[in-house]
């Protein structure tokens, strides 16, 4: 029994596929390309243990098309050409038989690496479909993603992780012989995070520890689990709980805790860029304009630490968690574009006022395009107050700033420009 609970219980084909129902559901997005064998070139990014490569496999199943697999922590390009060779004379091109390329974490590939696929996509020898749990807008290089289709996988709900318990006593091999009942599995569902294998592989450890009939109780998890608990699992929970307290210790201004979770996540192992990315988003979201330089910063960090890696990557990662935790914090321009995105979900396609109206052709001019603008510069100090809204929505203030020094400055220089139109 060396093959794991999760493999043992694959999914086999989308009938049995639990979960991303908005994927491969009755109406989801891949259904129809799966069910008449027509398959894009393929990104799938979600957490880890949401069943990217199950998906994969299922895919070439069903679609009866060679499946080749590499993974980008232990592959090089010499690997891909390979691969790439074998393709051709597996498959017609740009045929339905088009043999898959699956790469597991394809964010783990170099620019050279990624480079070596484009001319295989591109020509149609293979339909590549890569799996990633970072943001491919970062990790997958522009030529590459623009010739292929991103579809984002969830973490497992509740339901989708209960009916994996149900299936493992049911089908498995090995654990359906055994006498199980499952009276309590908040224990199990917190400690998996949505983590598919990682719930398995958890209720896989307890059912060989205990001897029949076997009862899965909280307190029956907790206490084997503690035990077997790795202090930093990159990529399961406490990848997400640290990071978790890091961001919310920037976000208090405690640079004390910001440089303790920091040294957690890089003793852990973690990837510089992730950390210096998601404190690159905070600079924005948290501080915003109360101190500009902080985006400034933030950015030159996430450019440093991708040129320079570890060892070093850990100082400046530092510099910036204590300059963004003692900045003075402003979320005024992440409420501003929440409310703003809400107001246009809520009322459509407004118009476009006629005087904000680009004119280039002669008929856009006799219909009044442009007509009544008013050229800012034209005026004193640069500003003349007009509207700028659609009619629908005029005077709508989405913009409040935020109580620090600089966005006090701000507040100041709306009331007077726009004292009669917007109440600051």
């Amino acid at each position: 029994m060396n093959e794991p609970l999760a493999e043992r219980i694959r999914p086999k084909s989308l009938d049995d596929y639990i979960s991303q129902q908005h994927l491969v559901g009755k109406e989801g997005a891949l259904t129809e390309h799966i069910k008449k064998g027509f398959i894009p070139s393929l990104i799938l990014w979600g957490p880890p243990g949401t069943g990217k490569t199950t998906l994969a496999h299922i895919i070439a199943e069903e679609s009866k098309r060679p499946f080749y697999t590499l993974s980008a922590i232990n592959s090089g390009v010499k690997d891909i050409r390979d691969i790439i060779d074998k393709a051709k004379t597996s498959g017609g091109l740009f045929t339905q038989k088009n043999p898959i390329l699956f790469i597991d974490e394809i964010h783990r590939f170099s620019k050279s690496q990624q480079d070596s696929l484009l001319g295989a996509v591109e020509k149609g020898w293979i339909t590549l479909i890569g799996a990633t749990t970072e943001n491919p807008s970062f990790e997958v290089i522009p030529a590459l993603l623009s010739r292929c289709q991103t579809y984002i996988l969830n973490a497992f709900d509740k339901g989708d992780l209960i009916a994996l318990l149900h299936r493992a006593i049911k089908k498995d091999v090995y654990i359906s012989k055994k006498n199980i009942e499952l009276r309590e599995t908040g224990a199990l569902l917190q400690l998996s995070g949505g983590d598919a294998r990682k719930l398995l592989n958890i209720f896989e450890l307890i059912v060989n520890a205990q001897d029949d009939p076997i009862l899965i109780t909280n307190d029956l998890v907790i206490s084997k689990v503690q035990k077997n608990t790795v202090r930093y699992d990159k990529t399961g929970e406490q990848h997400y709980d640290i990071i978790s307290a890091f961001i919310k210790s920037i976000r208090g201004s405690d640079p004390n805790a910001a440089v303790y979770w920091l040294a957690r996540m890089i003793e852990g192992g973690e990837d510089v860029k992730f950390i210096a990315r998601r404190m690159l988003i905070l600079a924005s979201e948290d501080i915003g304009n109360a101190n500009p330089t902080a985006l400034i910063l933030a950015n030159n960090t996430f450019q440093a630490v991708a040129v320079i890696g570890n060892p070093e990557s850990r100082i400046i990662l530092s510099q910036c968690a204590v300059y963004l935790a003692n900045a003075a914090k402003s979320n005024a321009s992440y409420k501003a574009i929440n409310e703003a995105q809400r107001i246009v979900k809520e009322t459509g396609d407004l118009s476009v006022p006629l005087h904000l109206r680009n004119a280039p052709t002669k008929l856009m001019k006799d219909l009044d395009y442009g007509k009544a603008y008013k050229y800012a510069h034209d005026y004193e100090n640069n500003f003349t107050e007009q509207e700028f809204l659609p009619q629908e929505i005029k005077n709508l203030k989405l913009y409040e700033p935020g109580k620090n020094p600089r966005e006090d400055q701000f507040r100041e220089l709306l009331k007077k420009r726009w004292k009669s139109k917007y109440d600051y």
